[in-house]
């Protein structure tokens, strides 16, 4: 019944700009913390930010003072905008949230490209 999905993701130069949507739908009660991760080639799965039901949030450090997350609870959706883009954030982004419906389970998203290249 619950389903996210990721979009936003694309080609972009060094230095530029892209926001990534985590869209949730379904028989929802209530969305708890959502983060991002992200995947690159060949590497593991890392955790990227964080966003709790408060609205707290945490970053890696590797994209701090970059990367920010948000959330719109009217709207069922996490942003994470993403400023002065390098090479290295290229990887598969993946939404994962911990939802509320008759109990709490984590989710996940299908995933978006993001590619930063020049």
């Amino acid at each position: 019944q619950v389903n996210l999905v990721e979009s936003g993701g694309g080609l972009v130069q060094p230095g530029g700009s892209l926001r990534l949507s985590c869209a949730a739908s379904g028989s929802i009660f209530n969305i708890n913390t959502v983060d991002w991760y992200r995947q690159a080639l060949g590497k593991q799965r890392e955790l990227v930010a964080t966003v709790n039901s408060r609205g707290n949030t945490n970053y890696a450090d590797s994209v701090k003072g970059r990367f920010t997350i948000s959330r719109d609870n009217a709207k069922n959706t996490v942003n994470l905008q993403m400023n002065n883009l390098r090479p290295e954030d290229t990887a598969v982004y993946f939404c994962h949230a911990f939802i509320t419906t008759t109990s709490m389970k984590s989710y996940w998203g299908q995933g978006t490209q993001v590619t930063v290249s020049s």
